[in-house]
């Protein structure tokens, strides 16, 4: 079991599951939605994730067609983002995430389009494409 929260501590969650392998995403909406070169996310069944707190605190963008991000209305931390074409999948953000954990980074997505002012200094594996 694995709990996070948001910056103001107004969304808190839990995730019932192992984290799998965090995703590295480099393209332009996650630097735009992040303010950073980079999203960090774990993919998590939306069975596992449970709200503890905050429900009312949540919003979301159709950040593209079938594609919604949501954030907390107070503080803007990103929680998570779900895609249409991954039904049952929440992409949680791993910065929001308690403690140690197990999960690690396996790879960096959308390279193509990173921020030219960001090197990857990795050797994880690289592709132009989705996770």
């Amino acid at each position: 079991m694995h709990t996070g929260s948001c910056l103001c501590g107004g969304v808190q969650f839990r995730i019932e599951a192992a984290l799998e392998p965090i995703q590295v995403c480099h393209c332009s909406q996650c630097r735009k939605a992040q303010g950073t070169p980079f999203a960090t996310n774990t993919p998590v069944s939306a069975e596992a994730f449970h709200l503890l707190g905050g429900a009312q605190l949540l919003s979301s963008f159709e950040s593209s067609p079938g594609k919604v991000r949501v954030f907390c209305s107070r503080c803007g931390s990103p929680i998570y983002s779900r895609k249409d074409t991954i039904p049952g999948v929440l992409r949680i953000r791993a910065g929001l995430l308690d403690g140690d954990l197990p999960a690690r980074p396996a790879a960096h997505h959308h390279t193509g389009s990173k921020a030219s002012w960001w090197t990857i200094n990795d050797d994880l594996p690289q592709s132009d494409g989705p996770a």
